[in-house]
């Protein structure tokens, strides 16, 4: 976690964030859809530039599909019909933004690592994975919103079974 501990360095919290600028038919379809989420839509823009680079036809190596780069359990998880459908992909994005929002109190680290490498890897390793490309991610999330907790909607869901362990751990490291 040397790449996501020098990515909250308080240097970094002065650092300006990169801007970020899509289409804006897109930009557009996060500034309308987000609120109905509680999710701010700076976070969402983020994701989809980190994520796609803006591309509603991008296709991983892992299957990962449209804007928001939805696996097709993810997809299905939160209603996701047609993955390369702009709106439907940054619907079932962002319930799933909401959901990792309340489930890691607005962590925005823990966050960004879990929607790069999965919840169960967050809570497996106690924090961001020892993986270069979730590391690597993180950096560029946070490059993009910044290090601060973000709000979130507790009646989401329940918070992680390691909460208490990951905010010991992570804010030790902040």
């Amino acid at each position: 976690a040397a790449g996501s501990a020098k990515a909250l360095s308080p240097g970094a919290a002065a650092m300006p964030l990169v801007t970020v600028e899509g289409p804006p038919r897109i930009e557009y379809l996060v500034r309308l859809l987000a609120p109905r989420y509680r999710v701010p839509p700076r976070l969402a823009l983020a994701i989809i530039d980190v994520e796609s680079k803006f591309d509603p036809n991008a296709v991983s190596p892992k299957n990962a599909k449209g804007l928001m780069q939805l696996i097709p359990e993810t997809a299905t998880r939160f209603g996701v019909r047609d993955a390369f459908d702009p709106r439907q992909n940054i619907q079932g994005g962002l319930a799933y933004l909401r959901w990792l929002l309340a489930y890691f109190e607005g962590n925005i680290t823990l966050v960004a690592a879990a929607y790069n490498a999965g919840e169960g890897a967050v809570d497996k390793h106690l924090g961001v994975p020892p993986f270069a490309e979730t590391q690597d991610y993180v950096r560029k999330v946070i490059d993009r919103v910044g290090p601060a907790r973000l709000p979130f909607d507790a009646s989401a869901t329940a918070p992680s079974p390691q909460i208490t362990t990951l905010r010991r751990l992570v804010l030790a490291r902040e």
